[in-house]
């Protein structure tokens, strides 16, 4: 990461900063945290990304690669966009890509988590949702992550075999659903090997079913801590439903395009008819 704070200090000098805002962590944060996706639905260049950054750069904290993006890209345009978040000490992570190396060239495992440290990511997350793979295998990718490299493992933990690709609920109905315990200890056996943070894949609770499984959330949450979660909340429906029951300070992942209406929420600027004007944090002991 850049130790440069230049431009998060103009962002500091807020525009209407007589208006109250909910108090929030700096950066790092620890908690409140929020990771966008980066170029998959559609391209992401420099200028978009820093437009973005330096408009909204303050509440950001992670820039997720998807998709395996990054390896459609010249490699001079993905060192730009990740010098672009790290001049804003935003984290950058690679996505789950790691589910296809292991695939398609599972001796290139190692090499894989090498190029991205040698770019300069600082998350290398470790997705699981389309494979038919062993937790033991998954834990031993994190241990080696945080002992061998300088690049933080960010792993993945789900409710439904085949989640991550936007799959329609009928077809993953068919696949039918894990037991929440087997994701609760696999999440407990990562951050026992060294990750911070787990992602909580949506698939299987709030995306592609019928019914939201808020139950499955509600349980992750607390066997696992909200403080070590990331909850994928791809759409405001999602995240407002998160902020109501887990608070402002929930770490949450959205798409790029959703980062203003989130930060709104969270703030207490603005919010849906449920959640306008009831959206608040405390200032008291904030240890």
């Amino acid at each position: 990461m850049s130790d440069s704070t230049a431009n998060t200090d103009e962002i500091d000098d807020r525009a209407f900063d007589f208006l109250h805002v909910n108090e929030r962590e700096d950066k790092p944060r620890e908690k409140g945290i929020t990771e966008i996706r980066g170029p998959y639905y559609d391209p992401m260049g420099p200028r978009e990304l820093r437009d973005i950054l330096e408009t909204m750069g303050r509440w950001v904290d992670i820039y997720k690669f998807s998709g395996g993006s990054f390896a459609l890209m010249p490699e001079d345009a993905v060192r730009e966009l990740i010098d672009i978040c790290h001049e804003y000490d935003v984290k950058v992570s690679t996505g789950g890509f790691v589910e296809n190396v292991l695939v398609r060239d599972n001796d290139e495992v190692e090499r894989y988590f090498e190029e991205a440290e040698r770019l300069g990511f600082d998350i290398v997350e470790l997705s699981s949702g389309f494979l038919a793979i062993g937790t033991n295998d998954m834990v031993r990718m994190t241990e080696l992550v945080a002992e061998e490299y300088e690049i933080e493992p960010k792993p993945e933990i789900n409710v439904q075999f085949g989640a991550g690709g936007a799959t329609d609920p009928e077809i993953l109905a068919e696949q039918g659903q894990q037991d929440p315990e087997q994701a609760i200890e696999e999440g407990r056996r990562h951050l026992e090997a060294g990750a911070n943070l787990l992602m909580v894949e949506a698939e299987g609770i709030t995306e592609e079913v019928v019914e939201w499984r808020t139950d499955v959330a509600y349980r992750i949450a607390n066997e696992l801590g909200i403080e070590n979660l990331v909850f994928e909340a791809p759409g405001p429906e999602m995240f407002e439903w998160y902020i109501k029951n887990f608070g402002p300070e929930i770490n949450l992942f959205v798409d790029n395009s959703q980062i203003v209406e989130l930060e709104c929420m969270r703030s207490g600027l603005w919010g849906k008819a449920t959640t306008w004007g009831r959206t608040v944090t405390w200032k008291g002991d904030r240890e």
